[in-house]
């Protein structure tokens, strides 16, 4: 369906739900009308949203479709693309190998008695697995000219290899703060080469299992590879979110999710990293307001967010422990702000 025709049709949701969410009598009617009255404003189809603390969810639920034109609702078990909060996933499992001692922060990524090698000299040589947990490699950055967008035919090595080729950095790694999908991309051949085991399963056997979570897989590209359970994406231009390579997106921005998957990552920290990796994980660095994979403030808090044609995200981990996540089959301008302030407005409820 198109974003225009969805629109109008909002205007026909059933007249007993309308009136329903005009007049709650309980947190959860509440939360129901303040969810409703979102979608209505943004023209986003669905929505689901979790909450919850040690691994418990204290509440989930859906709203609007995850398939307007089949009429199909939103439960708690439908996955959604989850972005780019692939990335505390990621960055999880990379702390959790420097643990290990499998890898050191200051492991060199790039080049000659490297962890993948190649003929690599001068900066990007220089390019350690801390700079790329931290947006610091000094290039790559997630702008106009984004490699993770570029070059859809291409496999990751072959990816890298091009982009290192041709998109030179424009800082010295460890200066400059540029959000960078790529970075993340490369983290996930970090992985693969020191686990020997492919991305998904890696992070499946050492982050997800562990966490008792059981239905994320690394999304499809197109609509015929549209998973069970999985939503579809409503984009202005139709079909917009069918024409990417997600699946090569994997360990920045490839996964698909349910809220309560989320939630239950957020909230188990402590039993997949020691207390001096967690700090180290959301204690920032070059830039005040991101850490290692997750975006952080002096509260503290911890979050990350998400988007992509088609989708917008966000995962919270509070200081005081409760943690919560909403995806929306959807985006807009100024959409994921919006979406960081229903979920404090409807947490609150919860709470209640």
């Amino acid at each position: 369906m198109k974003r225009r025709a969805f629109v109008t049709s909002l205007a026909a949701w059933p007249m007993a739900a309308a009136a329903a969410a005009a007049a709650p009598t309980s947190e959860e009617g509440k939360i129901r009308a303040i969810a409703e009255a979102f979608l209505r404003e943004h023209g986003i189809q669905g929505m689901s949203i979790a909450y919850g603390r040690d691994g418990k969810i204290d509440f989930e639920a859906g709203y609007g479709f995850a398939d307007a034109d089949a009429e199909e609702a939103v439960t708690p078990q439908h996955r959604f693309r989850i972005a780019s909060i692939s990335k505390p996933i990621t960055a999880t499992a990379v702390m959790m190998c420097i643990e290990k001692g499998l890898i050191q922060p200051d492991s060199k990524v790039f080049g000659p008695q490297s962890i993948l090698g190649g003929d690599y000299s001068g900066d990007v040589a220089a390019v350690t697995v801390d700079h790329l947990l931290t947006h610091t490699s000094g290039g790559w950055a997630n702008d106009k000219d984004d490699p993770m967008f570029k070059n859809p035919r291409m496999d990751h090595a072959e990816l890298i290899a091009w982009t290192l080729a041709n998109q030179k950095q424009t800082h010295k790694p460890g200066e400059h703060f540029a959000y960078s999908n790529f970075g993340y991309c490369v983290l996930g051949r970090v992985l693969e080469k020191v686990l020997k085991l492919p991305y998904d399963k890696l992070i499946t056997q050492e982050v997800l299992t562990k966490c008792g979570i059981t239905s994320m897989q690394i999304a499809g590209n197109t609509l015929a590879e549209r998973q069970p359970q999985e939503v579809m994406y409503l984009t202005a231009k139709p079909g917009a979110a069918y024409g990417m390579n997600v699946t090569r997106m994997d360990s920045h921005g490839g996964w698909i999710a349910t809220t309560s998957d989320l939630v239950r990552f957020a909230s188990q920290l402590p039993i997949l990293l020691k207390q001096d990796s967690i700090h180290a994980m959301t204690t920032h660095g070059v830039s005040e307001g991101y850490a290692r994979g997750w975006n952080v403030n002096k509260v503290p808090n911890w979050w990350h967010t998400g988007s992509l044609p088609g989708t917008t995200t966000i995962m919270v981990h509070t200081a005081k422990g409760f943690c919560w996540a909403g995806l929306l089959n959807g985006r807009s301008e100024g959409l994921g702000l919006a979406l960081d302030k229903l979920m404090w407005q409807m947490g609150g409820l919860v709470k209640a």
